[in-house]
């Protein structure tokens, strides 16, 4: 059965949601980003994965994730930390990141449907969930191969299609995953919360306007 991962860091003032700034305080963007990684958690939690891996970057591994087993990043570029998870797990495995507190249990159904093989992935060898920036927010392989991902240049409005097209060239049958946006930015973070206004995310937003009267004035200008 299919490993779930998590890669994640610790949220830190001044280390998460840095873009988040000047309109939120580093202390709120970590608040916010607490509560999206806690949302992000509990959609894992709710995937029917064999073995739920945080790939963790930080010292305090959140309470939410007490089950999980903890993956230390290695040192790098993010191609590299990547490449050295999926060098080491076993198995089929599905790759999440913590920008998308949307997610839920359907949005990755497919890659736990039994194909015509009787093994999860409904016959694919990899299953590729694309961003709304150009990026990505998952990934599933059959194989988990390092070589896949290392040397893929990561955090531009490119890099989807040449993980993509990575895929692809070496010969996967590749299916595709509904596209998400990642939550980058203020504006991102408005339209994130209206998809899934009960979220923790939501909520830690909302508490950030109201208990700072400037923070609010800037999330209505980002939303005009």
């Amino acid at each position: 059965m299919t490993t779930v991962v998590l890669i994640c860091k610790e949220c830190v003032p001044g280390r998460v949601k840095t873009r988040l700034t000047p309109a939120l305080s580093p202390v709120e963007a970590a608040r916010v980003a607490a509560a999206s990684l806690d949302d992000t958690i509990a959609a894992v939690l709710a995937m029917p994965a064999e073995r739920r891996v945080l790939l963790f970057d930080g010292e305090h591994v959140p309470a939410a994730a007490a089950s999980f087993d903890v993956l230390h990043q290695v040192w790098g570029d993010l191609d590299e930390r990547l490449a050295a998870m999926f060098d080491t797990v076993e198995g089929p495995t599905l790759l999440v990141g913590m920008d998308t507190p949307q997610l839920t249990r359907a949005h990755v159904a497919p890659v736990f449907v039994r194909g015509t093989d009787g093994q999860e992935g409904a016959d694919h060898d990899a299953w590729f969930g694309p961003a709304a920036d150009g990026g990505f927010w998952g990934l599933w392989l059959r194989e988990p191969r390092g070589d896949l991902v290392r040397g893929v240049p990561m955090s531009r409005d490119d890099t989807g299609a040449v993980q993509l097209d990575r895929l692809r060239a070496a010969g996967l049958h590749v299916g595709l995953l509904d596209e998400l946006l990642d939550v980058d930015t203020i504006a991102d973070a408005e339209a994130v919360a209206a998809l899934a206004p009960g979220s923790r995310f939501a909520a830690a937003l909302a508490t950030v306007r109201e208990d700072d009267p400037d923070a609010g004035r800037d999330l209505e200008e980002a939303r005009r």
